[in-house]
């Protein structure tokens, strides 16, 4: 069976036009015009494996949708657009997109951008297996200096404030592992890209930025002083562990 796609576009002629295409690649897609009925088939089908989201639609922008989405799921979502500038890019991003594509596109760049977000969701889905993995897991204590630490496991796709998990987007989470797993160094943008976006994003460098902004202001106390996720002018950025416990524990399956 082929991955599941649903296409939120207004345009019929574009909405036909991609759901042709990628059937031709093998998902099965499903479409929706306006946000409501996108939603709608959300709460009825489940969440697919891929979104690509127009951010021009008449009845709620594509802003409203990316956000409502974004409330209990993590679906990999790719914003297609006429409006190119900066101020729609990153607002996309911060309203919680994974990718932007600019109009008019090439079939095969959205092919290739959804391919890399699929293996990118993948890869999380497998390191969420904890029941199947052989080897106790292993928690990272990031930031301890509280009755509510912040933990990260890599193995167990799991980052949690105390005993609350976090809700982070699959791309939100492979970049605090890249992040604080390489804790101390500093890591460009060019190198997060090529990590964390599998080396197959062609756009924008402030991609990185955006998603850093975001993650911020679900890891840290302060975002608007982050002490974890640290800007090194002119190079990228460093992760810096507020915690005397970073080399850390192995837990047992099952265990909180």
């Amino acid at each position: 069976m082929g991955a599941n796609l649903m296409i939120v576009e207004d345009d019929d002629r574009v909405r036909g036009a991609l759901r042709v295409a990628m059937e031709d690649e093998g998902y099965e897609v499903a479409e929706a015009w306006e946000v409501d009925a996108a939603l709608e088939h959300l709460r009825n089908h489940g969440e697919p494996d891929v979104m690509i989201v127009n951010l021009m639609l008449g009845d709620m922008d594509g802003f409203t949708c990316i956000r409502e989405v974004r409330r209990d799921s993590d679906v990999p979502i790719i914003v297609i657009s006429a409006r190119d500038d900066t101020h729609d890019v990153v607002a996309a991003l911060e309203a919680g997109a994974d990718d932007f594509v600019s109009k008019p596109f090439v079939i095969k760049e959205i092919s290739a951008r959804m391919r890399a977000l699929r293996r990118r969701a993948r890869l999380a889905e497998r390191d969420n297996g904890a029941d199947d993995l052989p080897e106790p897991l292993t928690e990272i204590v990031l930031e301890d200096h509280s009755d509510h630490p912040l933990v990260l496991s890599p193995d167990g796709g799991l980052v949690r404030r105390g005993e609350e998990p976090l809700h982070l987007t699959v791309t939100e989470f492979r970049l605090l592992c890249e992040l604080a797993t390489n804790a101390g160094r500093v890591l460009s943008r060019g190198v997060l890209l090529e990590r964390v976006w599998d080396g197959e994003f062609f756009g924008d460098e402030r991609i990185v930025d955006v998603h850093v902004r975001r993650l911020r202001t679900k890891i840290e106390r302060d975002p608007g002083a982050p002490r974890l996720v640290v800007t090194v002018r002119g190079l990228g950025y460093r992760f810096d562990v507020q915690s005397d416990r970073h080399e850390i524990a192995k837990i047992s399956h099952g265990s909180s």
